[in-house]
Protein backbone atom coordinates (compact mmCIF):
# COMPACT_ATOMS: atom_id res chain seq x y z
CA UNK A 1 0.00 0.00 0.00
CA UNK A 2 2.90 2.55 0.83
CA UNK A 3 4.22 1.82 -2.30
CA UNK A 4 1.54 2.40 -4.38
CA UNK A 5 0.53 5.43 -2.65
CA UNK A 6 3.79 6.70 -3.01
CA UNK A 7 3.98 6.22 -6.38
CA UNK A 8 1.14 8.31 -7.22
CA UNK A 9 2.19 10.80 -5.12
CA UNK A 10 5.91 11.20 -7.37
CA UNK A 11 4.00 11.52 -9.88
CA UNK A 12 1.47 14.39 -8.75
CA UNK A 13 3.16 16.92 -9.73
CA UNK A 14 1.00 19.68 -8.63
CA UNK A 15 2.18 22.58 -6.18
CA UNK A 16 -1.77 22.25 -3.87
CA UNK A 17 -2.46 21.14 -2.20
CA UNK A 18 0.40 21.16 0.34
CA UNK A 19 2.15 17.83 1.49
CA UNK A 20 2.52 18.05 5.51
CA UNK A 21 4.70 15.48 7.88
CA UNK A 22 2.65 13.68 10.71
CA UNK A 23 5.05 15.74 13.16
CA UNK A 24 3.29 19.11 11.57
CA UNK A 25 -0.10 17.38 11.59
CA UNK A 26 -0.21 16.77 15.53
CA UNK A 27 1.06 20.13 15.96
CA UNK A 28 -1.93 21.72 13.77
CA UNK A 29 -4.66 19.39 16.04
CA UNK A 30 -2.72 20.11 19.23
CA UNK A 31 -2.05 16.47 19.46
CA UNK A 32 -5.50 15.85 18.01
CA UNK A 33 -7.29 17.98 21.25
CA UNK A 34 -10.78 18.44 19.59
CA UNK A 35 -12.56 15.52 17.50
CA UNK A 36 -14.96 16.73 15.28
CA UNK A 37 -16.32 13.37 14.30
CA UNK A 38 -15.77 9.65 13.38
CA UNK A 39 -16.97 7.38 10.37
CA UNK A 40 -15.38 3.89 8.94
CA UNK A 41 -12.63 5.75 7.44
CA UNK A 42 -10.94 7.00 10.74
CA UNK A 43 -11.59 10.34 12.71
CA UNK A 44 -11.72 14.03 11.66
CA UNK A 45 -9.50 16.74 14.11
CA UNK A 46 -10.25 20.56 14.21
CA UNK A 47 -6.67 22.21 12.94
CA UNK A 48 -5.16 25.41 12.64
CA UNK A 49 -2.50 26.37 10.02
CA UNK A 50 0.95 28.36 10.34
CA UNK A 51 -1.30 30.99 8.88
CA UNK A 52 -4.13 30.64 11.41
CA UNK A 53 -6.40 29.50 9.04
CA UNK A 54 -8.80 26.86 10.70
CA UNK A 55 -9.08 23.34 8.97
CA UNK A 56 -10.53 19.98 8.97
CA UNK A 57 -7.96 16.87 9.45
CA UNK A 58 -8.87 13.41 8.75
CA UNK A 59 -7.20 10.74 9.54
CA UNK A 60 -7.71 7.86 7.28
CA UNK A 61 -7.79 4.35 8.91
CA UNK A 62 -6.38 1.11 7.56
CA UNK A 63 -7.21 1.52 3.80
CA UNK A 64 -8.89 -1.99 2.40
CA UNK A 65 -8.10 -0.44 -1.14
CA UNK A 66 -4.42 -0.36 -1.27
CA UNK A 67 -4.41 3.36 -0.64
CA UNK A 68 -7.16 3.30 -3.56
CA UNK A 69 -9.26 5.78 -0.99
CA UNK A 70 -6.65 8.14 -0.33
CA UNK A 71 -5.29 8.73 -3.77
CA UNK A 72 -9.32 9.45 -5.20
CA UNK A 73 -9.31 12.28 -2.49
CA UNK A 74 -6.53 13.53 -3.26
CA UNK A 75 -6.09 13.02 -7.11
CA UNK A 76 -10.13 14.07 -7.38
CA UNK A 77 -10.58 16.90 -4.48
CA UNK A 78 -6.77 17.98 -5.73
CA UNK A 79 -7.97 19.30 -8.85
CA UNK A 80 -11.38 20.83 -8.67
CA UNK A 81 -12.03 24.26 -7.48
CA UNK A 82 -15.62 24.91 -7.31
CA UNK A 83 -18.01 26.79 -4.76
CA UNK A 84 -19.80 23.81 -3.99
CA UNK A 85 -16.94 21.32 -3.41
CA UNK A 86 -15.37 20.99 -0.16
CA UNK A 87 -11.64 22.19 -0.93
CA UNK A 88 -8.41 20.09 -0.33
CA UNK A 89 -5.87 22.27 1.46
CA UNK A 90 -3.44 19.56 1.85
CA UNK A 91 -2.66 16.00 2.94
CA UNK A 92 -0.30 13.69 5.05
CA UNK A 93 1.33 10.79 3.73
CA UNK A 94 4.15 9.71 6.57
CA UNK A 95 4.87 6.42 6.98
CA UNK A 96 1.36 4.19 7.89
CA UNK A 97 -0.03 7.56 8.72
CA UNK A 98 -2.42 8.96 6.20
CA UNK A 99 -4.26 12.35 6.86
CA UNK A 100 -6.42 14.57 4.31
CA UNK A 101 -6.81 18.85 4.62
CA UNK A 102 -9.78 20.50 3.98
CA UNK A 103 -11.40 23.75 4.64
CA UNK A 104 -12.90 23.98 8.17
CA UNK A 105 -16.76 23.79 7.65
CA UNK A 106 -17.78 25.47 11.19
CA UNK A 107 -21.48 23.85 10.41
CA UNK A 108 -20.63 20.67 9.87
CA UNK A 109 -22.73 18.38 8.14
CA UNK A 110 -26.62 18.44 6.82
CA UNK A 111 -27.83 15.37 8.58
CA UNK A 112 -27.41 17.22 11.87
CA UNK A 113 -30.29 19.87 10.29
CA UNK A 114 -32.64 18.00 8.31
CA UNK A 115 -33.82 15.51 10.71
CA UNK A 116 -34.33 18.54 13.41
CA UNK A 117 -37.88 19.02 14.80
CA UNK A 118 -39.38 21.95 14.11
CA UNK A 119 -38.34 24.86 17.40
CA UNK A 120 -34.48 23.65 17.88
CA UNK A 121 -31.42 25.46 17.70
CA UNK A 122 -30.46 23.83 14.56
CA UNK A 123 -33.81 24.24 12.47
CA UNK A 124 -33.37 25.43 8.79
CA UNK A 125 -36.01 27.24 6.83
CA UNK A 126 -37.54 26.26 3.51
CA UNK A 127 -36.00 29.02 1.58
CA UNK A 128 -32.60 27.84 2.95
CA UNK A 129 -33.62 24.05 2.26
CA UNK A 130 -34.35 25.11 -1.42
CA UNK A 131 -30.62 27.35 -1.64
CA UNK A 132 -28.66 24.00 -0.26
CA UNK A 133 -30.60 22.14 -2.73
CA UNK A 134 -29.87 23.86 -5.67
CA UNK A 135 -25.94 24.76 -4.34
CA UNK A 136 -25.70 20.65 -3.97
CA UNK A 137 -27.23 20.20 -7.66
CA UNK A 138 -24.43 22.86 -8.89
CA UNK A 139 -22.18 20.85 -7.37
CA UNK A 140 -22.65 17.48 -8.84
CA UNK A 141 -23.66 18.99 -11.99
CA UNK A 142 -19.78 20.55 -12.17
CA UNK A 143 -18.78 16.56 -11.06
CA UNK A 144 -20.27 15.49 -13.94
CA UNK A 145 -20.26 18.07 -16.48
CA UNK A 146 -17.44 21.16 -15.58
CA UNK A 147 -14.59 18.96 -15.23
CA UNK A 148 -12.01 17.54 -17.49
CA UNK A 149 -13.09 14.03 -16.74
CA UNK A 150 -16.75 13.13 -15.51
CA UNK A 151 -16.63 12.67 -12.15
CA UNK A 152 -19.12 9.99 -10.40
CA UNK A 153 -19.41 10.56 -6.73
CA UNK A 154 -21.19 7.76 -5.95
CA UNK A 155 -22.04 8.74 -1.69
CA UNK A 156 -24.43 11.15 -1.97
CA UNK A 157 -25.92 11.67 1.27
CA UNK A 158 -26.78 14.23 4.04
CA UNK A 159 -23.80 13.36 6.00
CA UNK A 160 -21.46 14.24 3.37
CA UNK A 161 -22.16 17.71 2.36
CA UNK A 162 -20.89 20.08 4.22
CA UNK A 163 -22.11 23.34 5.52
CA UNK A 164 -19.72 26.64 5.47
CA UNK A 165 -20.60 29.98 7.71
CA UNK A 166 -23.63 30.74 5.33
CA UNK A 167 -24.50 27.50 5.01
CA UNK A 168 -23.25 27.39 1.78
CA UNK A 169 -22.92 23.56 0.78
CA UNK A 170 -20.06 22.38 -0.03
CA UNK A 171 -20.03 18.17 -1.45
CA UNK A 172 -16.92 16.28 0.44
CA UNK A 173 -15.99 12.59 0.73
CA UNK A 174 -14.71 11.36 -2.65
CA UNK A 175 -13.07 8.04 -1.21
CA UNK A 176 -15.52 6.53 -3.40
CA UNK A 177 -15.58 8.20 -6.69
CA UNK A 178 -14.82 7.15 -9.48
CA UNK A 179 -13.23 9.50 -12.99
CA UNK A 180 -14.16 8.69 -16.17
CA UNK A 181 -13.57 10.33 -20.11
CA UNK A 182 -16.43 12.66 -20.44
CA UNK A 183 -17.89 10.75 -23.49
CA UNK A 184 -19.14 7.85 -21.55
CA UNK A 185 -22.79 7.19 -20.59
CA UNK A 186 -22.32 3.94 -18.70
CA UNK A 187 -18.91 3.20 -16.72
CA UNK A 188 -17.41 -0.04 -15.42
CA UNK A 189 -17.52 -0.59 -11.49
CA UNK A 190 -15.64 -3.66 -10.40
CA UNK A 191 -16.10 -3.19 -7.15
CA UNK A 192 -17.78 -4.07 -4.34
CA UNK A 193 -21.42 -2.21 -4.18
CA UNK A 194 -20.68 1.90 -3.66
CA UNK A 195 -22.71 3.56 -1.36
CA UNK A 196 -24.97 3.53 1.64
CA UNK A 197 -27.79 1.51 2.02
CA UNK A 198 -30.54 3.99 1.55
CA UNK A 199 -29.18 6.26 -1.05
CA UNK A 200 -27.54 3.64 -3.63
CA UNK A 201 -29.40 3.54 -7.08
CA UNK A 202 -30.73 0.26 -7.84
CA UNK A 203 -28.90 -0.68 -11.10
CA UNK A 204 -26.14 -1.14 -8.55
CA UNK A 205 -28.37 -3.79 -7.23
CA UNK A 206 -29.64 -4.94 -10.45
CA UNK A 207 -27.41 -4.16 -13.33
CA UNK A 208 -30.87 -5.35 -15.73
CA UNK A 209 -32.69 -2.30 -15.31
CA UNK A 210 -29.79 -0.38 -16.49
CA UNK A 211 -25.73 0.62 -16.47
CA UNK A 212 -24.21 2.65 -13.91
CA UNK A 213 -23.43 6.04 -14.85
CA UNK A 214 -23.85 9.44 -13.28
CA UNK A 215 -27.40 8.74 -13.68
CA UNK A 216 -26.19 6.84 -10.13
CA UNK A 217 -25.30 9.97 -8.24
CA UNK A 218 -28.73 11.78 -9.44
CA UNK A 219 -30.90 8.90 -7.52
CA UNK A 220 -28.44 9.38 -4.38
CA UNK A 221 -29.26 12.98 -4.68
CA UNK A 222 -33.44 12.50 -5.45
CA UNK A 223 -33.14 10.18 -1.66
CA UNK A 224 -31.49 12.38 -0.33
CA UNK A 225 -33.76 15.57 -1.26
CA UNK A 226 -36.42 13.77 -0.33
CA UNK A 227 -35.14 13.71 3.01
CA UNK A 228 -34.39 17.04 2.88
CA UNK A 229 -38.10 17.98 2.27
CA UNK A 230 -39.70 15.80 4.52
CA UNK A 231 -37.28 16.63 7.40
CA UNK A 232 -36.82 12.92 7.76
CA UNK A 233 -35.53 9.65 6.94
CA UNK A 234 -36.84 8.39 4.30
CA UNK A 235 -37.47 4.59 5.58
CA UNK A 236 -38.61 5.22 8.85
CA UNK A 237 -40.54 2.56 10.72
CA UNK A 238 -41.67 4.77 14.07
CA UNK A 239 -44.37 6.67 12.55
CA UNK A 240 -47.98 6.55 13.24
CA UNK A 241 -49.46 5.04 10.15
CA UNK A 242 -47.51 2.37 8.33
CA UNK A 243 -48.39 3.62 5.36
CA UNK A 244 -45.92 6.45 6.24
CA UNK A 245 -42.91 4.15 6.61
CA UNK A 246 -41.66 4.83 3.53
CA UNK A 247 -41.91 8.26 2.67
CA UNK A 248 -41.45 8.83 -0.85
CA UNK A 249 -44.58 6.21 -1.69
CA UNK A 250 -47.03 8.07 1.41
CA UNK A 251 -45.94 11.39 -0.61
CA UNK A 252 -46.65 10.53 -3.89
CA UNK A 253 -49.91 8.97 -2.95
CA UNK A 254 -50.62 12.30 -1.24
CA UNK A 255 -49.97 14.20 -4.49
CA UNK A 256 -51.62 12.20 -6.90
CA UNK A 257 -54.83 12.19 -4.98
CA UNK A 258 -54.36 16.07 -4.69
CA UNK A 259 -53.93 16.03 -0.68
CA UNK A 260 -51.97 18.05 1.83
CA UNK A 261 -48.18 16.74 2.04
CA UNK A 262 -48.75 17.88 5.47
CA UNK A 263 -45.25 19.23 5.73
CA UNK A 264 -44.29 21.77 7.87
CA UNK A 265 -44.76 25.26 6.30
CA UNK A 266 -46.74 28.49 6.54
CA UNK A 267 -46.81 30.29 3.41
CA UNK A 268 -48.14 29.38 0.57
CA UNK A 269 -44.77 30.14 -0.99
CA UNK A 270 -43.20 27.44 1.56
CA UNK A 271 -45.70 25.18 0.45
CA UNK A 272 -44.42 25.72 -3.05
CA UNK A 273 -40.98 25.08 -2.21
CA UNK A 274 -42.02 22.17 -0.30
CA UNK A 275 -44.07 20.71 -3.59
CA UNK A 276 -41.30 21.15 -5.87
CA UNK A 277 -38.32 19.33 -3.53
CA UNK A 278 -40.65 16.71 -3.29
CA UNK A 279 -41.64 16.40 -7.08
CA UNK A 280 -37.99 16.92 -8.56
CA UNK A 281 -36.81 14.17 -5.85
CA UNK A 282 -39.53 11.35 -7.90
CA UNK A 283 -38.25 12.23 -10.90
CA UNK A 284 -34.48 12.01 -10.01
CA UNK A 285 -35.68 8.16 -8.08
CA UNK A 286 -37.22 6.62 -10.83
CA UNK A 287 -36.25 2.80 -11.00
CA UNK A 288 -34.47 2.84 -14.55
CA UNK A 289 -31.55 5.41 -15.23
CA UNK A 290 -32.80 6.67 -18.59
CA UNK A 291 -36.45 7.92 -16.88
CA UNK A 292 -33.79 9.95 -14.69
CA UNK A 293 -33.13 14.03 -15.73
CA UNK A 294 -29.39 14.75 -15.86
CA UNK A 295 -28.22 17.45 -13.06
CA UNK A 296 -28.10 20.28 -15.39
CA UNK A 297 -31.98 19.49 -16.05
CA UNK A 298 -32.31 18.97 -12.22
CA UNK A 299 -31.05 22.36 -11.69
CA UNK A 300 -33.38 24.17 -14.33
CA UNK A 301 -36.46 22.21 -12.96
CA UNK A 302 -35.42 23.55 -9.48
CA UNK A 303 -34.84 26.90 -10.84
CA UNK A 304 -37.67 27.30 -12.75
CA UNK A 305 -41.64 27.77 -12.32
CA UNK A 306 -43.56 24.78 -9.81
CA UNK A 307 -46.49 24.78 -12.76
CA UNK A 308 -44.30 23.89 -15.15
CA UNK A 309 -43.07 20.39 -13.69
CA UNK A 310 -44.89 17.87 -14.37
CA UNK A 311 -46.17 14.64 -12.06
CA UNK A 312 -43.69 11.89 -12.85
CA UNK A 313 -44.80 7.66 -12.73
CA UNK A 314 -44.55 6.09 -9.39
CA UNK A 315 -40.75 5.80 -9.46
CA UNK A 316 -40.48 3.45 -6.61
CA UNK A 317 -39.82 -0.23 -5.10
CA UNK A 318 -42.25 -0.75 -2.21
CA UNK A 319 -41.10 -1.28 1.76
CA UNK A 320 -40.96 -4.59 0.72
CA UNK A 321 -39.02 -4.79 -2.46
CA UNK A 322 -36.68 -2.65 -0.54
CA UNK A 323 -36.53 -4.90 2.60
CA UNK A 324 -35.73 -7.71 -0.36
CA UNK A 325 -32.71 -5.28 -1.90
CA UNK A 326 -31.28 -4.87 1.84
CA UNK A 327 -31.05 -8.59 2.01
CA UNK A 328 -29.72 -9.47 -1.03
CA UNK A 329 -27.01 -6.80 -0.61
CA UNK A 330 -26.03 -7.88 2.66
CA UNK A 331 -25.99 -11.67 1.61
CA UNK A 332 -23.68 -10.18 -1.21
CA UNK A 333 -21.26 -8.61 1.63
CA UNK A 334 -21.22 -12.23 2.89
Amino acid sequence: MDTTVEEFLSSYRTQTPTRYSYSQIKKMTNSFKEKLGEGGFGSVFKGKLISGGLVAIKMLGKSKANGQDFINEVAIIGRIHHVNVVRLIGFCSDGSKRALIYEFMPNGSLDKYIYSKEGVENYLSWEKIYEIALGIAHGIEYLHRGCDMQILHFDIKPHNILLDANFQPKIADFGLAKFYPTNENAVSVTRAIRGTIGYIAPELFYPNIGGVSYKSDVYSFGMMLMEMAGRRKNLNAVVEQTSQIYFPSWVYNRLEQGEDMELKYNTEDEKEIAKKLIVVALWCIQLKPVDRPSMTKVMEMLEGSLELLEMPPKPFLSPQELVEICVNWLGHLG
